[in-house]
């Protein structure tokens, strides 16, 4: 198990409603600086972001006035946390040596981005496996951390691990293979798991159903260990439990319902693990989810 868990280091906070972390995955385009104001826009007290486009392998350099801009604009603003969600491109656990050494620059091009941006938390699904074993795919996206973080030395990065709905070939959707990938890298101080509700409900995990709900967090913390615990995706369902399809929808209003919401927003043991919604809809519905989120937390 990967229980030998970590200190957060996440920045203080009090539990109340209206300092709950929380906030949605926004829109950086123009320039960086944008996603702070988008996000503050919406009363979000913390953001997720792509620093990089999502659709080529080819990277626009950061300027430095853009670093500037970005870190200025977050220092001036409410928001607690950002978290940076790598490109979808990358496939840390490919077979094909062309693909995984693209996708290991990749990751380590998004990890120095972090770093000069100031962003602790890197979030990224696993890979998947294209026709090797399981094993071997977890094999090599151990690897490929590994390979980052001899590159980006310091304990400034966080590496986040998102589960994942176990969509084609994609592993990382079970505890198991969330635990041996924390076992395998050893490096608590700078990995941890970013839940994604809608990814666990797809992967069979029945969390609307009470007893569910408990049996799954002591396993959590049997297996992984709630220290290792650094962040949260909330997103409704559109599919039924144990689809394995990755589909998002508005809390509330997809096959989860919102009775897992707020639960996630009233338990103490996540009142310090920033929330992102990832959530279809834009700034009105993002609107409404937080204040809804907060009012749970309030209740």
């Amino acid at each position: 198990m990967a229980k030998k868990a970590a200190k957060k280091g996440k920045k203080s906070n009090s539990g109340a409603g209206e300092e709950m972390m929380v906030g949605p995955h926004v829109s950086a385009a123009g320039d960086l600086a944008n996603a702070i104001a988008n996000g503050v826009e919406v009363g979000a007290s913390c953001i997720q972001i792509f620093t990089r486009s999502q659709r080529t392998w080819q990277t626009r350099p950061l300027e430095e006035e853009e670093v500037e801009r970005f870190r200025d604009a977050w220092e001036d603003s409410p928001i607690t946390e950002v978290m940076c969600h790598d490109s979808y491109l990358i496939n840390l656990g490919s077979p094909e040596p062309d693909k995984l050494a693209l996708s290991r620059r990749a990751f380590t091009e998004e990890a120095e981005r972090c770093a000069r941006l100031g962003i602790r938390l890197l979030n990224f699904h696993p890979g998947a496996r294209m026709g090797s074993s399981h094993r071997e795919c977890l094999e090599r996206i151990v690897a490929s951390v590994a390979e980052t973080m001899d590159s980006v030395p310091g304990p400034d990065i966080v590496y986040i691990i998102e589960n994942t709905a176990g969509q084609g070939s994609a592993v990382g959707h079970t505890l198991e293979d969330l635990a041996f990938l924390l076992e395998a890298l050893d490096s608590p101080a700078r990995t941890g798991i970013c839940l994604d509700t809608c990814h666990l409900f797809a992967a069979g995990y029945d969390l609307p159903d009470e007893e569910s709900w408990e049996r799954f967090w002591e396993d959590f913390d049997r297996r992984v260990g709630f220290g290792y615990l650094r962040a949260f995706h909330l997103n409704d369902a559109k599919k039924p439990l144990g689809s394995r399809v990755d589909r998002h929808e508005n809390l509330g209003e997809g096959t989860m319902g919102i009775a897992v919401f707020r639960r996630l927003a009233k338990d103490p043991r996540f009142f310090e693990v920033p929330m992102f919604l990832e959530t279809p809809g834009g700034s009105e519905v993002w609107t409404k989810e937080i204040e809804a989120l907060r009012g749970f937390r309030g209740e």
